[in-house]
């Protein structure tokens, strides 16, 4: 079966006979073949044999089909981070599930949005939030970023808070696994007034990929209560500000 339909995958259409003289098989094995891949809906069964089914794929989201790990938790740190913007103050809301999260609590608000995460920015337009600056650039579509002429654009765009997740938190700061959005986020943190962690707590005491802030850097983290102790105490110690949810 998995033969029959990568080759229908390339011809888009085949008739019976096609199929006994490619595979070698009998009409009536044909027919059969057809017959149950039409039934699980893997093919569309025509007259005389059968063509490709068109699947279509469903509007990408950051929380489509439960790829977020943690979601209730991250609805609850993106509440409290909401919480921590006053009305009329900039907030630069960096790429990931969580942070989609925060831009639709705020969403609406007196607050502006900086970003230069692409689902966020169309959800925030499509939603008419009055104040949405987008960073621009090359869009890059393995991050759903867009990404300038950093050293350019570096000393433009300033906000009250930037919020930020990553690949782990540990006594150190925290981690990125992507160099590209570490780096472009790496050159506004000179430009924000605080600097807010948002990781969930499977997250803690994690490390991976590269160093993005020393623990010294980072105002505020918020995370869940199941998260190591050992390690925000350390945190704190550094002069953190840690909020469970």
């Amino acid at each position: 079966h998995h033969a029959i339909l990568a080759l229908l995958q390339q011809k888009r259409h085949m008739t019976v006979s096609g199929l006994i003289e490619t595979f070698s098989i009998s009409p009536a094995t044909a027919r059969r073949d057809i017959n149950k891949l039409n039934e699980t809906g893997q093919l569309r069964k025509v007259r005389n044999g059968a063509e490709a089914v068109s699947r279509e794929k469903s509007p990408w989201s950051p929380l489509n089909s439960q790829q977020s790990a943690n979601h209730d938790e991250k609805i609850r740190i993106a509440r409290a981070a909401a919480a921590l913007i006053q009305p009329g103050e900039s907030a630069v809301i960096n790429c990931g599930s969580t942070a989609f999260l925060l831009g639709k609590e705020v969403c609406g608000q007196d607050v502006q949005v900086i970003t230069n995460y692409f689902p966020l920015a169309s959800y925030l337009i499509e939603h008419q939030h009055e104040r949405v600056l987008v960073i621009g650039g090359q869009y890059h579509r393995d991050q759903s970023i867009m990404l300038g002429a950093q050293d350019e654009l570096s000393g433009i765009y300033t906000g009250d808070w930037m919020f930020t997740s990553g690949k782990g938190l540990t006594e150190d700061g925290l981690y990125k696994i992507d160099m590209l959005t570490a780096m472009a986020e790496q050159k506004m943190l000179a430009n924000v007034g605080k600097l807010v962690a948002l990781v969930d707590s499977s997250k803690i005491g994690q490390r991976g990929g590269v160093l993005f802030s020393k623990a010294e850097q980072m105002d505020y983290i918020i995370t869940g209560k199941n998260a190591d102790p050992k390690v925000l105490d350390a945190l704190r110690a550094k002069g953190c500000e840690i909020i469970l949810v």
